[in-house]
């Protein structure tokens, strides 16, 4: 049986990251339509103790997850420690006294409570004193509304406000300006969101790659690793490759290739510069994150399809899929300035080719889309190597963004 979940992040007003929501299905025959959501959470709770680790997929931040009131009552949220999740209650629970003294009881043992799809009623004011976080959903919910729920709650400031399918700017400015605390959606891969262009390479991968061009027999296979795991630093290699110091101008498929276009030499001088240019700025963590599990997941897929005689275009493709993000520009103006292939300048311009499936696969696997998700992956017949794809790409980025903190 494979476990089929998606994380969506939750950030801060700073744009931090304070945890994960966890959306799950199970099963590509049951996933579509939608399973029930008793099973759903029950299916978590399962994964979770006995499949995975919740820090797999939240890198050890909180993980939010949705309880119905059958695994209320059952105490599921128990089974899981207070400071690993926090327990949503669905929009579909009615308030009334049995509720009460369930969330009564789960924040007596410490446990964070947040109401999901906040729709108001006036029997809610009884759970204010109990309740930590009201997320409120921005597609649904009107100006008029949200003005109304703010004022209830001024007489309860401790509890903080999440907007959750803030999917552009406009909504993430709003919601700022009305007082929100976490925001939820895929507002931060918008341009706008990202106020620095500049993203120094993380000084330890730096100082790796300056040891591995140091010896007169560079090992391409480590040198490519670390670039791969530094996005600013794959983006500088692939300007650098297509400066007018070169005399040819030649399309680059890889980061490997990449590499070998410059030669030992013009490496060397890129990292000498590099290293001299470092300076300290602050990283939008989020989008360097979601990027690397983008490049990583879209290589896995290719690898499980085995239609690609090089794999490392699909990791190159999902890791420059948020480059409009990271340098606030557009994408078009992004792919000007690189020499990379047409095929991947077709999946991310044009969203055309092999490599825009599997770049659409892992974005609608990102937004728990399991309809569209599953289409795609059926009709590359790889459905049963999504799940595991996705968990492996999370594993392996937490990995890098490890050594990258740790410098």
């Amino acid at each position: 049986m494979y476990f089929y979940a998606a994380r969506q992040p939750i950030l801060n007003r700073d744009k931090e990251l304070i945890g994960y929501e966890l959306l799950f299905r199970d099963g590509v025959d049951n996933v579509f339509p939608d399973i029930d959501g008793d099973e759903a959470t029950t299916r978590l709770i399962e994964g979770s103790q006995f499949n995975f680790g919740l820090e797999d997929l939240t890198d050890n931040k909180p993980a939010y997850i949705n309880f119905t009131l059958e695994t209320l009552l059952k105490g599921y949220p128990t089974l899981l420690g207070k400071d690993t999740i926090v327990v949503e209650i669905l929009e579909t629970i009615q308030p009334g006294k049995r509720l009460l003294a369930i969330v009564k009881n789960l924040k007596d043992k410490g446990y964070t409570i947040a109401l999901d799809d906040y729709i108001h009623q006036p029997v809610w004011r009884h759970f204010y004193p109990f309740i930590d976080i009201i997320k409120i959903d921005f597609l649904t919910c009107d100006l008029a509304t949200i003005k109304t729920i703010i004022k209830e709650l001024k007489a309860h400031p401790h509890i903080k406000l999440l907007a959750e399918k803030v999917e552009t700017y406009e909504a993430y400015s709003l919601a700022l300006e009305l007082g929100f605390d976490y925001f939820q959606g895929f507002f931060f891969s918008k341009p706008e969101m990202v106020q620095s262009k500049a993203l120094p390479p993380s000084e330890m991968a730096l100082a790796e790659l300056l040891y591995q061009t140091s010896s007169v027999e560079m090992d391409l296979k480590k040198i490519t690793d670390v670039f791969e795991r530094d996005v600013n630093l794959s983006y500088k290699l692939l300007r650098y490759s297509n400066s007018a110091a070169f005399a040819r101008r030649a399309e680059i498929s890889t980061i490997k290739q990449a590499l070998i276009v410059l030669g030992a030499q013009e490496i060397k001088k890129l990292l000498s510069l590099l290293f001299a240019a470092q300076v300290s700025a602050d990283k939008p963590v989020e989008l360097i994150r979601l990027s690397l599990t983008r490049a990583r997941f879209c290589e896995l897929l290719a690898i499980s399809h085995g239609q690609m005689k090089d794999t490392g275009m699909a990791f190159l493709t999902g890791m420059m899929s948020l480059m409009d993000a990271i340098l606030d520009e557009s994408m078009q103006s992004v792919m000007q300035k690189l020499p990379l292939s047409n095929d991947i300048k077709a999946a991310l311009l044009d969203n055309e080719g092999l490599l825009a499936q599997y770049l659409n696969l892992v974005k609608h696997y990102e937004k728990a889309d399991w309809s569209q998700a599953n289409d795609i992956s059926t009709a590359l017949n790889i459905a049963d190597k999504v799940p595991d794809a996705y968990h492996e790409a999370l594993s392996w980025v937490n990995e890098q963004m490890s050594l990258m903190v740790n410098t």
